[in-house]
């Protein structure tokens, strides 16, 4: 079922909101299929158009000068278990460095988060906030498995889903939670029923394998890496897997490697809470009226107030389809992942007080991968089972309404929307992987570990817990003292330079250095 999700997105204009960021990935690789895999040779090729399960759209533009991106496919195993059995194409895309070849240092792989997120279809989008790590790496990311290309995770249909992120998933009754159950129930069904034989080999561990066979085959001693959102996790339990194999690495809006995901979700509540309170105050404090509301705390009250007459009364949306009350919890959170969104809010929120539900749908339709055309990408379908795959609990009805006490008081607007999302693995076709990941990494480089302290979606305190879990010696914490999911891209000078400067010129900066 959706909820926010721990991965950065572009939105462009208001009413064509959408994920489906432009670019696509294809091509073919040498190699023995069943023999050693890390000798198979990248056939790099012109990127097609984004497939339906990237987001659909146009192939990437050419970067600046006229540097082209550049895609292929990387043979790996199905299975890790079994490194010679079945094989399954993991998608790649790169641009090469723009500097002299004699200071190339290799490449840089990113992750830009989900799990679910097409880095095929990320990396291009954001590609020219890269332009100076690209003059020593080639700029290079995937489709993780599950997702995109890399044998993606699909379950219900374009219609189904329409249908399934109209439901209720803030139930208030006893009919509307068993409705809400069997919904859970019937997506996860249609996804064993269309991905059965991929669901057990998506796992965050079958990604880092991955990414390891990678650096091989990409002809780099060390993997060097940018992780995201998520993708911080996924560096994480690659560090803890191959700390040796471990070169220049960052870890922007981390993920807490040491919650449950019942813990995780609580965090989101109180992260995105913080966020709406900072947006709320931001708004206030302009010198021009805030048209959402006269103090901070009138704004939160008739953000409530809509939310509340919402569950009675749908506002018209985009089409045939209404701005339900979780359809508009979707969109607020979704506004709340970069202060770039929060004029989106602003005007959507307008809107909805007049009546029209348009923007605030259009936001939910980015966070779920509903493009314009009304198709869907997989992002929800690749995040449920990976998430999944990794996550060992598994959460009842019972469960659910025993927490829902401390999930209001953690936040009034968000908590019932994450507690009720702790139901999302529940019939789930595969056992979870573990309580939370492991990634100590004893004997890896330094690691780069960079803390917002207005992040809604990865609270700043997972970055201390990362830090203290990768081990003595790795981690070196950053703060930056700022709004939204991330913090290089925000482009603050501080941060900027002692991201570049470790990954360019290996200068370590001072452990806990601040941001402002």
């Amino acid at each position: 079922m959706p909820k926010p999700r721990a991965v950065r997105l572009a939105l462009p204009a208001v009413l064509a909101l959408t994920t489906a960021l432009a670019t696509g990935c294809g091509g073919d690789s040498d190699g023995n299929e069943k023999g050693d895999l890390t000798a198979q040779q990248l056939k790099w090729k012109d990127c097609p158009a984004p497939s339906a399960a990237q987001g659909g759209g146009e192939a990437p533009s050419p970067l600046p000068a006229g540097a082209e991106w550049q895609c292929a496919t990387m043979k790996a195993p199905l299975d890790w278990d079994e490194p010679e059995g079945d094989t399954i194409g993991i998608e790649l895309i790169r641009a090469e460095a723009s500097g002299d070849k004699d200071k190339r240092i290799g490449s840089l792989v990113f992750n830009f988060g989900g799990p679910g997120g097409s880095g095929i279809t990320s990396l291009p989008a954001f590609g020219e906030e890269y332009a100076k790590l690209r003059t020593r790496y080639d700029l290079v990311s995937f489709d993780p498995r599950g997702v995109g290309r890399s044998e993606p995770v699909t379950c219900e249909d374009d219609v189904q889903l329409d249908a399934y992120y109209q439901q209720d998933a803030t139930p208030d009754d006893a009919e509307e939670e068993q409705t809400l159950l069997d919904n859970v129930k019937s997506f996860n069904g249609a996804c064993e029923d269309k991905a059965g034989k991929v669901l057990p080999h998506v796992a965050t561990t079958d990604a880092a394998r991955d990414m390891d066979l990678m650096r091989q085959v990409l002809g780099d001693d060390k993997l060097h890496y940018f992780g995201i959102s998520y993708g911080t996790e996924l560096g994480g339990v690659y560090a803890h897997l191959f700390p040796k194999n471990v070169g220049r690495a960052v870890f922007d809006a981390v993920v807490d490697p040491t919650e449950s995901p019942e813990q995780g979700s609580l965090g989101q509540a109180g992260g995105f809470q913080l966020a709406l309170e900072n947006y709320a105050k931001d708004c206030t404090s302009k010198v021009e009226d805030c048209p959402v509301g006269d103090t901070a705390e009138d704004v939160q009250a008739r953000i409530a107030k809509l939310l509340k007459d919402l569950d009675a009364k749908p506002l018209p949306g985009l089409g045939q389809r209404k701005l339900t009350q979780t359809a508009a919890t979707n969109g607020i959170a979704q506004s709340l992942y970069s202060k770039d969104f929060w004029e989106y809010l602003t005007e959507g929120l307008e809107n909805a007080y007049d009546g029209d539900g348009r923007i605030l749908m259009a936001l939910s339709d980015a966070m779920n991968g509903r493009n314009p055309d009304g198709t869907y990408s997989n992002i929800q379908a690749a995040n449920v089972a990976i998430n999944c795959a990794d996550d060992k609990p598994r959460y009842s009805l019972e469960d659910v309404k025993a927490k829902l006490p401390e999930f209001r008081e953690t936040s009034p607007l968000f908590g019932d929307y994450l507690a009720w999302g702790m139901l999302g693995c529940s019939d789930w076709a595969v056992d979870g992987a573990a309580d939370h990941p492991d990634v100590s990494a004893e004997g890896s480089a330094p690691i780069l570990v960079i803390g917002n302290t207005g992040d809604p979606a990865t609270p700043y305190e997972g970055a201390r817990k990362m830090v203290e879990s990768l081990g003595d010696g790795v981690g070196i914490e950053l703060t930056y003292k700022g709004e939204g999911h991330g913090a290089y891209d925000s482009k603050n000078k501080c941060v900027r330079e002692a991201v570049d400067g470790y990954l360019l010129d290996g200068k370590e900066p001072k452990a806990r250095t601040v941001c402002s």
